[in-house]
């Protein structure tokens, strides 16, 4: 839930977007009606969004699976970076933020090829699953509700094939996971994932330090 990488001075931040992020002029309107809403802070930072478009290079990813949606910069960093025929299924629950990711995702040209689910993700998930979508996803995209993070990770990694790619979003939290003294839900989730994703040994895994850290999973 940050909009630059967590801890980066604002100059040194505006750098690096200038210097090494390539953005469609799309993107950067999306940043900038979405940085005029309450809530701001949920967009992906735009360093992570060139990040996220060269991991889908990378695994050659023609199908996408996101769930937490918000304004549509994440889903629409990716359906950039993907060969016409990808498509990608995004979960969220807000009708007022997705319609802005709507908006967007026509201007660029990619609103067909996204499929939005609008609902609670598990059951958007477990459809997904009795549909007999186990392993037809190669890169998939955590950013919603913490307290369940770890079972939207084992719906993922049912539903990503072996060798696909699963990215979770604030994994450093704003830094309130190093402080013990912080208790609160969304914290100890986050905790409990981290832990969990170090010893498991069906995927390898890195936390980057990037936005507020993202946790990369490379399903073995």
């Amino acid at each position: 839930m940050s909009s630059k990488t967590l801890f980066m001075p604002a100059k040194v931040h505006a750098y690096l977007v200038a210097a090494a992020v390539r953005e469609t002029p799309v993107q950067r309107a999306l940043r900038a009606a979405t940085a005029r809403l309450p809530g701001a802070g949920m967009q992906i930072a735009p360093e992570q969004g060139a990040l996220m478009q060269l991991l889908v290079r990378l695994v050659g990813a023609l199908r996408y699976l996101e769930i937490g949606t918000f304004t549509g910069y994440s889903a629409l960093s990716v359906a950039l970076a993907m060969p016409r025929s990808g498509r990608l299924v995004c979960c969220d629950v807000s009708e007022e933020w997705t319609a802005i990711a709507r908006r967007f995702w026509r201007r660029a040209g990619v609103a067909r090829r996204v499929s939005l689910r609008l609902g609670p993700a598990l059951e958007t998930l477990d459809g997904l699953l009795r549909r007999g979508g186990r392993g037809s996803f190669d890169f998939a995209f955590i950013d919603a509700d913490k307290e369940n993070y770890l079972n939207y990770y084992e719906r993922c990694l049912k539903l990503v094939r072996r060798g696909g790619l699963i990215a979770a979003d604030n994994t450093l939290w704003y830094g309130r996971v190093a402080d013990r003294r912080v208790q609160d839900v969304d914290t100890r989730a986050i905790r409990a994932f981290n832990r969990t994703l170090k010893r498991d040994r069906r995927v390898d895994a890195a936390l980057v330090p990037i936005g507020d850290g993202l946790t990369l999973a490379l399903k073995r």
